[in-house]
């Protein structure tokens, strides 16, 4: 098959992606089933025991960065094999652990930052760089694989616990997880032809001012704004459990309200894209901001069973775009062979915003006994997305934006 943007091998190719993202996502979801039985065993608190889904997050995000630079440099098979023998690797190592410390530094370190983060930002600029004309669907469809895992993984490490115990069990996603990837990652050794090319021809780009602004400047806000969508994301996310069990509904019905919600969030993601082919990715970001932001206040004067439910499924919808479009914004307006590094660092922010948002959202309910205060929190957060969206799109108007395309 040519090695062509828009060609069938650049279909072949995004079929790949999602499932190595879909294979690659299962250690984001695996803290949350297992928790229960490790914080029986080593014997910590639930915030003890909660701890290593925090620092796989943060590792994922550092760790996207040096995995995005690593794409740029030498195509995304070298850092998902990198990725994937770690992965391998965490899942082994954190079920050998003789204590929470131990359980710690593997999901941190191996699992996050050398293990997933191969697998979210690089493969997001990757797909980026073979498509054109449907680049927002393809980007769609891509990072889909990352709450496909949220619906595959669970259940199947939940048998295993159940079965022959959660150490075995990580054994066992070990394997699964580390061949797999390594044999698919060897399918995406092909360079895209944008990449390629500009490092063969070793050229250096022009002056650009995305957004009209210097590129440092205009990086620096897309990294503001990934953080602030993302503190506004993860009050429902994380905390839609905990909220119904104080409402008296039980966890039972929020893990069920988790789940709708990522769920509609795979079809938010697929119709963002559609969206994003055109109208493109600010002003896809603008009009997922600002939904999410509606959503949110939907939470404050409605407590009901059924409300919560309609509006679980309402949040997934409208966010679950949001994070793509950073991809597509990044490729959209800096040159191909910076946009592992750039993506990376975009997706960095929005994982630590994920991460401080969950931290953010307990901390207000602590303090003053309610939701209702940490769902406001939520939206201050979303409005500062939304302002810097709206900056943003103002500077990209035709007349003050001089765009480098290679």
């Amino acid at each position: 098959m040519a090695a062509r943007p828009d060609s069938p091998y650049a279909a072949f190719r995004l079929a790949i992606a999602l499932v190595v993202m879909t294979v690659g996502a299962s250690a984001m979801y695996v803290v949350p089933v297992v928790l229960p039985a490790v914080q029986a065993e080593f014997g910590v608190t639930r915030a003890d025991a909660s701890l290593p889904y925090s620092l796989l997050m943060i590792g994922m995000g550092v760790g996207g960065v040096l995995m995005g630079r690593l794409a740029d440099r030498f195509g995304v098979m070298v850092p998902l094999l990198a990725g994937s023998a770690c992965i391998g690797l965490g899942y082994a190592g954190a079920s050998l652990a003789p204590d929470i410390h131990t359980f710690n530094l593997v999901h941190g370190l191996v699992l996050g930052l050398f293990g997933i983060s191969a697998t979210f930002g690089p493969l997001l600029a990757d797909t980026s760089l073979w498509w054109v004309k449907r680049r927002g669907i393809a980007v769609a469809v891509c990072a889909s694989g990352n709450y496909l895992g949220g619906a595959i993984w669970p259940p199947v490490l939940q048998h295993f616990v159940e079965t022959v115990g959660w150490r075995q069990g990580y054994l066992w996603m070990g394997l699964i997880c580390g061949v797999s990837m390594t044999l698919l990652a060897l399918l995406l050794r092909r360079r895209p032809p944008e990449a390629a090319g500009t490092a063969a021809a070793g050229e250096t780009p022009a002056e650009s001012r995305p957004f009209g602004l210097s590129p440092r400047a205009a990086m620096a806000l897309l990294m503001i704004a990934g953080a602030a969508c993302c503190v506004a994301m993860s009050m429902p996310q994380v905390h839609i459990v905990a909220y119904c069990g104080d409402l008296g509904y039980g966890a039972a019905r929020g893990a069920e309200m988790l789940s709708l919600m990522l769920a509609f969030g795979i079809v938010s993601r697929l119709f963002s894209g559609w969206i994003c082919d055109h109208i493109g990715g600010l002003r896809t970001l603008l009009l997922g901001s600002f939904l999410q932001m509606v959503a949110l206040a939907l939470f404050l004067p409605f407590d009901g069973l059924v409300p919560l439910f309609v509006i679980s499924a309402l949040f997934g919808l409208f966010q679950g775009g949001i994070v793509p479009s950073y991809a597509i914004i990044v490729r959209e307006h800096f040159p191909a062979r910076e946009a592992g590094a750039r993506t990376g660092a975009v997706i960095m922010c929005t994982l630590l915003g994920m991460a401080l948002g969950g931290w953010m959202s307990g901390k207000v309910f602590d303090l003053t006994g309610s939701y209702q205060a940490a769902f406001l929190n939520g939206m201050a957060w979303n409005a500062v997305n939304l302002a810097v969206a709206w900056w943003l799109w103002r500077g990209s108007r035709p007349g003050k934006l001089t765009v480098v395309p290679a």
